[in-house]
């Protein structure tokens, strides 16, 4: 029944994955019928769930595979982000406390970050900003809390400090669509039209396909 149960769950993830959320129910439900223990499969039936507008099902789904597993992280994240996403900010804060404070946790960083941009959602920019500096403690140069500070601080209008952790990123990781896109903005309220252009130059020529290529292309 264990190996059904795992060949029915991997389905229902590819269904998910395609948006075939119906079908990833089924297989998911069956899965759980076979090995109702299964944390990262009631994780997903959340999920699921959550996709085809069942709420309630969906949150019974996330606190299941919680219970089961309440030092996996995965589904601890997948928790906090489905609270997040229906604007439970502090319990979902609860939820990411609970792993980041868990000395089995290796990388807390991740579940630090998260934290601060469900906080920014919120907004409470002055709490989520502590998750992030807290998350470079953990890590120094961690990319996501790096571009995360980046949006906050140009969010809030201090693109000087926008411009330093933009900065910080580039020195330290490769560029990508999103900490060049940020860049040009940054740059652009500071005015320096150089800087904005080396940034959207980079943008068009590296990743001209990408979403933030398109929506820049023509506003050089």
């Amino acid at each position: 029944m264990r190996e059904a149960a795992d060949v029915n769950f991997q389905l229902g993830i590819r269904y998910f994955q395609n948006g075939n959320y119906e079908l990833a129910r089924e297989r998911l439900l069956l899965s759980i019928q076979q090995n109702p223990k299964q944390a990262l499969a009631w994780s997903t039936l959340g999920a699921t769930y959550e996709m085809l507008d069942n709420l309630r099902l969906a949150e019974e789904s996330h606190d299941k595979a919680v219970k089961l597993e309440p030092r996996n992280f995965d589904v601890q994240n997948a928790y906090a982000v489905f609270l997040c996403r229906q604007k439970r900010y502090d319990a979902a804060e609860v939820q990411l406390e609970r792993s980041i404070k868990a000395a089995t946790n290796d990388n807390p960083e991740v579940m630090l970050t998260n934290a601060g941009v469900c906080l920014m959602q919120k907004p409470d920019y002055e709490k989520a900003e502590a998750y992030f500096r807290r998350a470079l403690e953990a890590k120094s140069n961690y990319p996501e809390a790096l571009l995360q500070l980046a949006v906050l601080d140009h969010t809030i209008g201090d693109d000087l400090g926008a411009r330093a952790f933009v900065q910080r990123y580039r020195a330290a990781h490769k560029d990508n669509p999103s900490v060049l896109y940020l860049c040009s903005l940054v740059e652009a309220k500071l005015g320096d039209k150089r800087a904005r252009a080396e940034c959207v130059d980079k943008l068009q020529a590296d990743f001209p396909k990408s979403p933030e290529a398109k929506q820049l292309r023509g506003t050089k």
